[in-house]
C-alpha cells in the first residue's frame, strides 16, 4: 500500500504539460503500466478515456469537488468531462487532439485525486 501511495504521489508531483504533436503516445501495454501507477478507482473505457467516479455524502460536496477540478482544468488548459449527481462526480479525462490518452492525462488524473 505504501509503494502505491508513493507512485501516486510521484505522478501527482509531476508538472502537467499538455500534449504536443510528436509527443510519444503510450500503446496498450504502456497505458496499463501507467494506470497501475495511478491506482485507486481509475479505469480506461472503450473510448480510451480515463474514468473515475468519486463518491460524496451529498450533492453539495460533489459539486464543490467538480468546481475544484474545473478550476484546476482551466489553469492547465486541459478540460475533462465531469458529470455531477447526488453524492457523486464522474470524471473522464483524455486528450482531445488525439482522441485518446497520453502520459499527461495520467498526471492530470493524479492531480484530480489530490483535489478530493
Amino acid at each position: 500500500m505504501e509503494s502505491a501511495q508513493k507512485e501516486l504521489s510521484e505522478l501527482a508531483d509531476l508538472e502537467f504539460t499538455p500534449y504536443h504533436p510528436g509527443s510519444p503516445i503510450p500503446q496498450d501495454e504502456g497505458l496499463s503500466i501507467i494506470l497501475d501507477q495511478l491506482g485507486g478507482g481509475w479505469s480506461i473505457d472503450a473510448k480510451r478515456r480515463l474514468v473515475k467516479e468519486f463518491r460524496f455524502k451529498d450533492f453539495r460536496e460533489a459539486l464543490a469537488f467538480a468546481d475544484r477540478v474545473g478550476e484546476f482544468a482551466e489553469s492547465v488548459h486541459h478540460h475533462p468531462e465531469i458529470t455531477v449527481g447526488w453524492g457523486f462526480a464522474k470524471v473522464s479525462v483524455w486528450t482531445h487532439a488525439i482522441d485518446g490518452l497520453c502520459e499527461s492525462d495520467f498526471v492530470f488524473a493524479a492531480k484530480v485525486d489530490a483535489l478530493e
